[in-house]
């Protein structure tokens, strides 16, 4: 069964949180079959090995986790592997992958630029 886990950085403000949300439901909306989480590397909760302990219980083997960030920076770089190593150590049976960033696919980058130049009615 497959598992995505949308990992941002998290933040203090329940409004920040809600796009990230946002694309889980949207992910949920997409493929029914699959299981969906939330997940943070800081300051509001679940955090990743939290999200990744439920997928597995709803049984999920292929868990895909998608970074919400727009670079490839510290946290995506350094942090987010370490993590998912643990990830795989605590669940041997699972495979985890960690997908490039958000903003590394020029699909997202090209709709920013697109909405950066409509005109609003």
């Amino acid at each position: 069964m497959l598992g995505v886990i949308v990992f941002a950085h998290g933040s203090r403000d329940p409004l920040w949180r809600r796009p990230v949300e946002s694309v889980a439901q949207q992910i949920a909306q997409r493929d029914a079959s699959a299981a969906v989480a939330c997940a943070y590397l800081e300051l509001c909760e679940p955090d990743l090995p939290t999200a990744a302990a439920a997928l597995v219980a709803r049984g999920a083997t292929d868990i895909r986790v998608l970074p919400l960030f727009f670079g490839m920076g510290k946290h995506a770089r350094e942090d987010l592997p370490v993590l998912m190593t643990a990830l795989q150590q605590a669940h041997p049976g699972v495979s985890f992958r960690q997908l490039p960033t958000a903003g590394e696919d020029p699909r997202l980058t090209a709709l920013l630029a697109q909405l950066a130049l409509e005109t609003t009615a």
